[in-house]
């Protein structure tokens, strides 16, 4: 029953700092995950854990060493191709038009270890003219996974979906493994950021034209989810949008944003200055 108690304290702590929440049906692997960190500190027991949790002086670095192991960071090159192919056949061209500058802002929320934000590069170099220039801010709340994205060295597992010519193109072989060419990274910007933060917020641009947060969702309630849609609603242009992972919604938390279907895809626009809704 005690062990329950500081359980259910290590997940209440996890919440208030970084938004995850951690359902019932999630709390066996949960608490393996506990275990895993408790053993490799060499402490007693979760009553002393939650302690050096939250009380030593090495809180903030074990809080993001917790937050690795309880979150799912797999993800790969072209990871959900056909939503892909939505934003650059259907979503960017629609983009295009209203633009009334030749620059394309993206931000990539929650870009783990930087796959996401480097295809976005990628599709961007291929699909816009010359003429056209663009940027993509990503960031993470996980600082192992912003280390790995700034590095852009992935395993062939990583690239498996790459296209053939792409991969030529975009990367350098590197022993085993790929290295993303500078054409594609030096237009990523990745940050070591707390999407719940007000001070994130701060931080980055005001005026994106698309927000992918694929998959990241998940992990928030809806009170949380709110919040964060509310703050991308401010810094997303008008007639931008946001994509979402294949299972995540945010239908029954805002009708702020106008539901367009793409190719079997839901995305979120915000509408224009003269159709604006109320987050």
């Amino acid at each position: 029953m005690v062990d329950t108690i500081n359980y259910n304290k290590i997940r209440d702590y996890i919440y208030e700092k970084t938004g995850i929440y951690i359902e019932e049906k999630r709390m066996y692997f949960f608490k393996n995950r506990v275990i895993k960190r408790i053993k490799k500190l060499a402490l007693d027991n979760p009553e002393t854990y939650y302690n050096f949790l939250v009380k030593s002086e090495y809180s903030e670095m074990e809080l993001k060493k917790l937050i690795s192991e309880i979150t799912i960071n797999e993800t790969y090159f072209f990871r959900e191709f056909p939503q892909l192919k939505v934003f650059a056949e259907y979503a960017l061209n629609d983009m295009i038009k209203r633009k009334n500058n030749k620059y394309i802002k993206v931000l990539s929320a929650g870009s783990a270890s930087g796959e996401e934000p480097y295809t976005l590069s990628i599709i961007l170099r291929e699909m816009l003219d010359y003429s056209f220039d663009y940027k993509i801010d990503a960031f993470d709340i996980d600082p192992i996974m912003v280390l790995k994205a700034r590095s852009a060295v992935y395993s062939d597992y990583s690239v498996r979906d790459v296209p053939k010519e792409y991969l030529s193109k975009y990367f350098e072989k590197e022993g085993n493994n790929y290295k993303v060419k500078d054409i594609v990274k030096d237009k990523v910007n990745i940050y070591n950021l707390n999407l719940i933060e007000d001070e994130t917020y701060e931080k980055l641009d005001d005026d994106y034209d698309f927000i992918f947060c694929r998959n990241v969702f998940i992990y928030f309630s809806d009170e949380i989810r709110k919040k964060v849609i509310t703050k991308f609603y401010t810094i997303l242009n008008d007639g931008g949008y946001i994509f979402l992972g294949h299972s995540e919604s945010i239908n029954r938390i805002t009708n702020a944003f106008r539901i367009v279907k793409a190719n079997g895809f839901i995305l979120y626009q915000k509408p224009s200055e003269g159709g604006k809704n109320n987050v």
